[in-house]
């Protein structure tokens, strides 16, 4: 086995949300050119909006054009921009306040260096070429050294095909170590063996083994092959489709708890029709191809075990 495992990993989602009457006018404002703030019971002007009162709690849509001008209370450099980050070159985020506004608002600031950069300076918003009505059609800020703009006026929030929903994708890449216990424990599933730790104090079996006890909060290091048959004590059934996944919906996923294990772990039933899935049922682990882990699990014809076997399990 490897001293060191590790593997690059994704995780990648759309966002999807409707947009009350205050974010869509702040973002329908984006696109037509307009920055709107929202007013709050004591008179300040928040940008970019919030739907609620930060010191009342109460609903707030007092709507307030503020200047597409600002200053910078605070900034960071970031030298290695990432995919999809306002810009490919290194810039500044900044904080701007906006003339006009009491709060400031998070972007991008396009300078060549952070000695350009200075709490203080004054910038302004670089539109985007193509607005679509999001965050993104402020392109960045850029320095600024005209006038500043006047105080926030109060506005309808009007605006034709007012955008109401938007879709925002999420991601985060890393890579994972998974440690001595759990890398052990993946090396025995490369031969098509399932192992997991026992704990030396309430001698239970963990599977897959996180080289502590959750129970205990003790080491655990003594390695005890487990299963591979075992008990379903709960499940779920899945009917909604993940992005570029290879199973078809319907399908169940469910908590196994292996012969030998003291808790259960979780993994997808397959062989049998989703709605024939049962607490109890006797399953066995199915490996495909060179897969370093079982594919799925399947029914082994075995008599369902009783619920008292596994209750504590659930």
């Amino acid at each position: 086995m490897p001293e060191h495992l590790t593997a690059p990993l994704t995780v990648s989602f759309p966002f999807t949300r409707s947009l009350g009457p205050v974010q869509s006018a702040f973002l329908t404002g984006l696109r037509e050119r307009t920055v709107l703030g929202v007013r709050t019971a004591d008179g300040r002007i928040l940008v970019p909006p919030a739907e609620y009162d930060p010191v009342t709690a109460e609903e707030i849509r007092d709507l307030a054009e503020v200047a597409p001008t600002g200053t910078v209370t605070t900034w960071a450099w970031n030298p290695a921009p990432r995919d999809h980050q306002p810009l490919r070159t290194p810039f500044a985020w900044v904080l701007v306040r906006l003339d006009g506004a009491d709060t400031a608002l998070l972007h991008a600031l396009d300078v060549p260096g952070p000695h350009a950069v200075r709490t203080g300076m004054r910038v302004r918003i670089r539109w985007a070429p193509e607005r679509t009505g999001a965050i993104t059609d402020i392109g960045c800020f850029e320095p600024y050294e005209g006038e500043g703009g006047g105080p926030a006026v109060p506005h309808a929030g009007a605006f034709d095909d007012p955008v109401t929903g938007i879709v925002t994708p999420a991601r985060l890449d890393y890579t994972y170590t998974p440690g001595r216990a759990l890398g052990r424990h993946l090396a025995a599933l490369a031969e098509r063996r399932i192992t997991g730790e026992r704990c030396p104090s309430c001698r239970k079996v963990h599977v897959p083994p996180r080289g502590v006890c959750p129970t205990c909060g003790v080491p655990t290091s003594e390695q005890t092959e487990v299963g591979p048959h075992g008990t379903i004590t709960t499940f779920c059934v899945v009917n909604i489709k993940a992005r570029d996944a290879a199973v078809d919906v319907p399908y169940v996923y469910a908590h196994i708890a292996l012969d030998g294990a003291g808790l259960a772990l979780h993994a997808r039933i397959g062989g049998i029709p989703y709605d024939e899935v049962r607490m109890g049922m006797r399953v066995e682990p199915v490996w495909t191809g060179d897969t370093r882990h079982p594919d799925h699990y399947r029914p082994t014809g075995e008599p369902d075990a009783a619920y008292d076997t596994y209750k504590d399990l659930l």
